[in-house]
């Protein structure tokens, strides 16, 4: 029976880690450069206009949001990357947390990737595959704003970057996605029930 994402909904935001809820059941984290449109995704595929705090500010989600859908299944909403004016303070210490939130939560079951179609895979993706690569974890990357490109460029650049995902991260994964119109959300559905449905450990 599939999961109806629509029941998401807001719990705590964390700091830290150590600061999310106990490390039981299952949960998948998205994470993305702070202008690919990760909070829309994720109100795209919750079917929801609010659950995830969309600005026109890059860099607004700071902190690990956690969204659960049931008691035991939770999407985790990690802070967006690559925002220019966050405080090096800041920027350290999620260059520290983020690996080994990824290393070290049992519960984690993949991470969903959020790219810009028109700027993938950034060195910044990179290392977050690789972070994933390290710690065994699967990466599905969403190529998000596809509506921005025509046909043939999205299916051209989905051909080129899903190779190099593969090769950084063995067993993940690629699609086009676009919030906007809603394409793909139905596939970004299904692969997070794969994951969060899995077994519970």
């Amino acid at each position: 029976m599939p999961l109806d994402y629509r029941q998401a909904h807001f719990l705590l935001s964390a700091a830290e880690p150590s600061q999310l809820p106990v490390d039981e059941g299952a949960e998948v984290a998205f994470a993305g450069r702070s202008n690919a449109g990760k909070s829309s995704a994720l109100n795209a595929i919750t079917d929801q206009r609010q659950l995830a705090r969309v600005s026109k500010t890059p860099g607004r989600t700071q902190q690990i949001n956690v969204f659960p859908i049931l008691d035991t299944h939770r999407l985790i909403d990690l802070p967006g990357y690559g925002y220019a004016k966050a405080p090096a303070a800041m920027r350290t210490h999620w260059q520290k947390a983020l690996p080994e939130y990824l290393e070290n939560r049992r519960s984690l079951r993949g991470l969903v990737l959020i790219m810009d179609i028109r700027h993938p895979l950034g060195p910044l993706d990179e290392q977050m595959v690789v972070w994933a690569a390290a710690a065994e974890l699967p990466v599905h990357v969403l190529l998000n704003k596809a509506d921005k490109l025509s046909r043939g460029a999205a299916g051209n650049t989905l051909q080129a970057v899903r190779p190099k995902v593969i090769a950084h991260c063995p067993g993940s994964s690629v699609q086009l996605f676009s919030a906007q119109t809603r394409q793909g959300v139905s596939d970004a559905r299904t692969k997070l029930d794969e994951w969060l449905l899995g077994g519970l450990k």
